[in-house]
């Protein structure tokens, strides 16, 4: 767990986060860095919420694995990225042009959002992961139709409402 060293670099403790197998190296291989990069960014940047989310993948019912799920999650950030579904977002927020510090922090929301979403969906078991996902993924593209979306970034507890049945859009001026 997060607070307990590592015994070697290829141990079984990897599988208390959500990996695969005893080397993490290859759950990587579809995501490579970035994958690496953005848990390493939510669980130095945003470490009580990570601790939350790492908790919530441990329900005893709805279990996910926490690593993989992330890596899932930077390939979808990346795909929202890559296709401008995030413009509005970048374009509310950003004075400059958006940083990837910028594309972590949408990484980290998009993270908290999609376990909350997950434990709300009560999924029969996690076989279901394509399909909550995609649910999730179609919920955050009608959520950033709106031009004045903004995602809730900065803080760590806020909830956007990706996946509620009324989805709420953030201005920049909620952010004052």
């Amino acid at each position: 767990m997060p607070d307990t060293a590592l015994e070697n670099r290829i141990t079984s403790q990897w599988g208390e986060i959500g990996f695969q197998g005893k080397n993490p190296e290859t759950d990587f291989r579809g995501m490579g860095i970035l994958g690496l990069e953005n848990l390493l960014y939510f669980a130095k940047n945003r470490n009580d919420v990570a601790r939350k989310v790492l908790s919530e993948s441990h329900h005893p019912t709805y279990w996910y694995s926490f690593a993989i799920v992330g890596i899932n999650l930077t390939a979808l950030s990346w795909e929202l990225l890559k296709s401008g579904i995030y413009k509005p977002h970048f374009y509310n927020i950003a004075t400059q042009k958006p940083t990837l510090d910028d594309f972590h922090k949408v990484y980290c929301c998009l993270f908290r959002e999609f376990s909350s979403f997950w434990l709300e969906q009560k999924p029969a078991s996690v076989m279901e992961f394509n399909r909550i996902r995609e649910e999730f993924r179609e919920n955050i593209i009608c959520t950033l139709q709106n031009p004045a979306a903004v995602l809730a970034v900065d803080d760590p507890c806020a909830k956007t409402d990706i996946g509620s049945t009324s989805v709420q859009s953030f201005t920049s001026q909620d952010f004052d």
